[in-house]
């Protein structure tokens, strides 16, 4: 199918575009961008930098794809923005390539949304079907697993983990890593339980959610010390896998503490 490119548009020599692909008014695409197969740039979109977007990809008006890192040590170096396929950008989202220093690669999955004012920082990692609601941001070098749900205008600390599926309440200030399955609410954020509602969505059977449930309350329970009650639910629930991705994502080096409970 033929690339349809608006008049008002600005594609620069270099630019790579792949079939059918839909450039809208007053939209500009640098000279190391590659834009794939049936991707929508609806309009008034800067794809900058070297920067990748994969096919069947929408990104709606007023977004910058691949600028330049927000970080004083960035000295133009050629970093990277590597989007997915099948992501839905909205208005006013922004997205920086990576630093030299962090790796050099801004990296997206595949299938997720990104609502109106959100933003990706630099050298951040997100798995797929990543949802970041209005205004939610991240700092450099943050990493997200895959179905994380980030609430409106939260933001979440440079370096920071987030792990599969978990909620990021609208609102919170996350300083710590977040365990896989986890719900964050508050400033500074807080573990408020598992995030249940997301689980049942996405299809987790009641019997694996009872199971989360219980690790969870003998992890934060009173007796004994942190370390002893992850050896105690390790012990107890080897056999089931989500429950020791917990306790490896707890147990991995990380430059961020892990985010607890209030009363813990």
């Amino acid at each position: 199918m033929p690339v349809t490119i608006h008049p008002t548009a600005i594609i620069h020599d270099g630019a790579v575009l792949g079939e059918d692909v839909s450039i809208g008014p007053y939209s500009i695409v640098g000279r190391h961008a590659t834009i794939g197969d049936r991707v929508n740039l609806v309009s008034h979109v800067v794809v900058d930098g070297v920067t990748e977007i994969g096919e069947d990809s929408v990104v709606h008006p007023f977004t910058c794809l691949g600028g330049p890192p927000q970080h004083l040590a960035h000295k133009g170096e050629p970093t990277r923005l590597t989007v997915g396929k099948r992501n839905q950008i909205r208005e006013h989202v922004i997205m920086h390539t990576g630093t030299e220093k962090g790796g050099g690669v801004t990296r997206v999955g595949d299938d997720c949304m990104f609502m109106a004012g959100s933003g990706v920082a630099h050298d951040c990692i997100l798995g797929n079907n990543v949802i970041m609601a209005n205004q939610a941001s991240i700092g450099g070098h943050v990493q997200v697993g895959d179905f994380v749900f980030l609430g409106g205008s939260c933001a979440v600390h440079q370096f920071a983990r987030l792990g599969r599926y978990c909620f990021i309440g609208g609102g919170a200030v996350v300083t710590k890593d977040v365990i896989p399955y986890g719900s964050v609410w508050g400033n500074h954020a807080r573990l408020e339980g598992l995030n249940l509602v997301g689980l049942k969505r996405r299809g987790f059977s009641r019997e694996l959610i009872l199971s989360l449930r219980t690790a969870y309350r003998m992890m934060f329970a009173e007796e004994g010390t942190f370390q002893e009650r992850l050896d105690d639910v390790l012990e107890n629930f080897s056999d089931v896998d989500q429950v020791v991705e917990i306790i490896r994502f707890i147990r991995e080096d990380s430059t961020r503490p892990i985010c607890l409970p209030s009363d813990v």
